[in-house]
């Protein structure tokens, strides 16, 4: 028998409807978050992705296949997002008890807008945000783009103002102009640097041996990528749901990790239009982002405030909070880490 737990959100009906057209038009159904029981005790959990399904999801495939959140008490259901797709919305609303970010200021700047979600966890260490040039005419440190001419994405164009303001470069020293996903502009000549994730090996084939790479978080613009959110109710009234949901994440990531060809195969058998030589290439890069001398002391998923607070000030130096500026209380919660501890630090 499926039974439901209905626990009232703090917000007022009236404001949440405002914040969830604000975040696209995605109207609030209700103003209760519903957590499942479903048989045998399991919690049902929707992770709502904020982009398609990748290998950046590829710890909780292995997680649901090799059956380690039946072992925790989870029924995992994971939701794609995608283009016209508003997942912090959806999040916000409860019809999805957790939320998957690709980059942490979307989270702050919905915190700013009033949305009641907090990050609780942080999959990828390390952005894998990069701009890619050539030999030819490389761009290795961002002094070397004054002059040149920058194709970024329009949603990551506030990273390059950042980035450019972070090392003292006026923006009017660069030009900028839009790309889609491919690398066209950098192989034509129309532009001395693209911008794309590391991970990404397939689009990336492309730029050959001559490619050189400036990362993001090299050059002085640390964020986290895949960071796992949830509402402020959500924590405060089901977490150990969300500890249960870490734990079983914890475990896939780990078993991917000690087997990566593996935890490929797992990927392209539930996500049947992903490559399985292109994932293949990618897993390295994946677990790299996933796993460095943070996990190695503080165990999987780790994040730290200091980190947060820096992200919260570069953005609040660029005038991006159109509310107020959210403190780091407002923008993250560690108790699901500390719950969690033991079972991160063992595949940390």
């Amino acid at each position: 028998m499926t039974t439901h737990t209905r626990i009232p959100v703090s917000l007022p009906r009236r404001r949440f409807l405002k914040f969830g057209a604000a975040l696209g038009g995605v109207a609030a159904t209700s103003s209760f978050i519903t957590v499942e029981a479903v048989a045998a005790g399991r919690s049902k959990v929707n992770m709502q992705l904020g982009w398609l399904a990748s290998n950046g999801i590829m710890g909780e495939v292995v997680a649901k296949r090799m059956g380690f959140y039946e072992e925790e008490g989870i029924e995992l259901e994971v939701t794609p997002g995608g283009p016209g797709v508003d997942g912090v919305a959806s999040v916000a609303a409860g019809r999805a008890q957790v939320g998957h970010l690709s980059s942490s200021p979307s989270l702050m700047l919905a915190r700013s807008a009033g949305i009641p979600i907090k990050a609780f966890a942080a999959g990828y260490q390390k952005h894998p945000f990069t701009y890619f040039s050539l030999e030819s005419n490389p761009i290795r440190t961002p002094q070397d783009m004054v002059g040149k001419t920058i194709a970024t994405q329009p949603t990551a164009v506030i990273l390059l103002r950042a980035l450019l303001a972070r090392n003292g470069i006026a923006e009017d020293q660069v030009e900028v102009v839009k790309m889609g996903s491919d690398m066209n502009q950098l192989m034509t000549g129309q532009a001395a640097a693209v911008t794309g994730w590391m991970t990404n090996t397939n689009a990336l084939k492309v730029l050959g041996d001559g490619r050189v790479d400036m990362m993001l978080w090299d050059a002085g613009i640390q964020l986290y990528a895949n960071v796992y959110y949830a509402t402020d109710d959500m924590l405060a009234n089901h977490a150990d749901v969300l500890a249960r949901f870490l734990t079983g994440s914890a475990r896939g990531w780990g078993e991917a990790r000690a087997n990566p060809e593996a935890g490929v195969d797992h990927l392209v058998a539930e996500y049947r239009n992903l490559s399985r030589e292109s994932e293949l290439e990618a897993v390295g890069p994946v677990l790299g982002f996933s796993f460095n001398d943070v996990t190695a002391s503080d165990g999987w998923a780790a994040m730290h405030p200091d980190n947060w607070q820096a992200q919260i000030d570069t953005y609040a130096e660029l005038g991006q909070f159109k509310g107020k500026t959210p403190t780091v209380d407002d923008v993250m919660n560690t108790d699901i880490l500390t719950a969690t501890e033991s079972a991160r630090k063992q595949i940390g």
